[in-house]
């Protein structure tokens, strides 16, 4: 069985979007940041993650700049969505003073 690039670009991309997923679904839930399980879940994902990158950039399948850009995107946002969930409990937060 071969696989093409464009396959191999697209299971990537498909596994980082479960990731981000992931996140956003927890995003109204205390979890994000009181639940180091959560985190831990997540960590372990992004490293799962990486591998399989790493893994298709040295099959030849994915460039190593798409694989790093791969990366840098999908960490760039999860960063976003954490901002988010915190600046959302620290606006609650204030309402409550």
């Amino acid at each position: 069985m071969e696989f093409s690039p464009e396959f191999a670009l697209e299971v990537l991309v498909q596994d980082g979007d479960r990731i981000k997923k992931l996140i956003e679904n927890q995003k109204n839930s205390q979890c994000i940041s009181q639940c180091k399980a959560f985190e831990e879940v997540v960590d372990t994902q992004m490293y799962g993650f990486s591998r399989q990158v790493a893994y298709a950039v040295r099959l030849g399948l994915v460039p190593g700049d798409t694989g790093h850009q791969l990366l840098a995107d999908l960490e760039r946002e999860l960063n976003r969505l954490y901002s988010e969930v915190y600046e959302n409990q620290k606006t609650d937060s204030n309402k409550e003073v």
